[in-house]
């Protein structure tokens, strides 16, 4: 399990870092917002999932998007907007998805993902399934309304939906501190359901937790909370670096470096075995690279496919 941990975590960081050359070098449009620094939360919450469970997901996805089991080389193609991307190049960074695996979505949206796993649950529970939906969001997240409307649904429903606040202490530049009063394990606990926090740069220590929190769920426990204490590296987006904000300290961002959770795990495992799992994670990235440059780009004539519904009978009498 520690190796695949690792693997996972390495295959987020090297393929955000990638990204951030392909975003810098124009060869993906537009901005992007890193995962880096926060590896460990994506993978330990889902190592502890089922292929049939479901998670929501952030404008910061794309680690969640990879720790789920998405293919690489196709989230590649769709971030370089190519028709073999995930979505076929429709969904780019903040929307990208993978239902067949469970992935419902990234979400450009705060907190809109709550709602969208509860409903995930409550499906199940009507299926009679016994799946488990994920909600990964940010410390921005805790003050906007819907995601307490849906955890208070969810702890009178009793729904298997575990919470994962990703708190890595900012809402762009905004401090957690500043923003946030009280305390978010006793606010999720004022609504019946379990919370904890975790320390989100052990991806052990997450996966301990997710995995006790995903059980109960599964098995009528109902939901749960888990505050992951982490940090982004980098900037809120790779613009940011541009902007001349000065929200953090170089002596911060050092201090959170040094428990860089791909080193934190590196130290419990051979120099050996890291090395090989590295030189693996950098042949599928250089593999995927390729696949996506490779592949074509959507026509023209294709803009309005896979946009707006078809085959659906409109009721009597509704205008269209």
């Amino acid at each position: 399990m520690r190796r695949d941990l690792y693997r996972t975590m390495r295959t987020i960081r090297r393929f955000e870092e990638q990204i951030v050359d392909l975003v810098n070098t124009n060869e993906i449009a537009g901005v992007t917002h890193e995962y880096i620094g926060q590896e460990a939360v994506a993978t330990g919450v889902c190592a502890a999932l089922r292929d049939d469970d479901v998670i929501t997901s952030t404008h910061r996805g794309h680690g969640h998007v990879i720790a789920k089991g998405a293919e690489v080389r196709r989230m590649m193609a769709e971030l370089l907007g190519r028709t073999t991307g995930l979505n076929h190049a429709r969904g780019g960074s903040m929307h990208i998805a993978d239902v067949s695996l469970g992935i419902y979505g990234a979400n450009g949206i705060v907190a809109a993902g709550a709602p969208i796993a509860a409903g995930a649950a409550w499906a199940g529970v009507q299926a009679g399934s016994d799946r488990v939906a994920v909600c990964f969001f940010g410390d921005g997240a805790v003050n906007q309304g819907v995601l307490h409307e849906t955890m208070n649904m969810a702890g009178i429903w009793n729904l298997p939906v575990l919470f994962v606040c990703e708190n890595n202490g900012y809402a762009v530049s905004f401090s957690h501190e500043e923003a946030t009063a009280g305390s978010l394990v006793e606010r999720a606990a004022a609504y019946g359901m379990a919370a904890e926090r975790v320390d989100g740069m052990d991806a052990e220590a997450v996966l301990a937790a997710a995995g006790e929190a995903v059980a109960r769920a599964r098995s009528g426990g109902g939901p749960a909370f888990l505050e992951c204490e982490t940090y982004r590296f980098v900037g809120h987006h790779t613009a940011e670096a541009t902007m001349g904000l000065g929200y953090r300290t170089d002596e911060e961002v050092e201090r959170w470096r040094e428990r860089d959770p791909l080193a934190v795990l590196a130290a419990r495992m051979g120099a050996a075995e890291v090395a090989a799992l590295d030189a693996e994670v950098e042949a599928l990235l250089e593999e995927a690279l390729a696949f996506a440059r490779e592949s074509p780009r959507p026509e023209v004539s294709s803009a309005r496919d896979f946009v707006y519904a078809s085959g659906l009978t409109p009721r009597e009498g509704v205008a269209v």
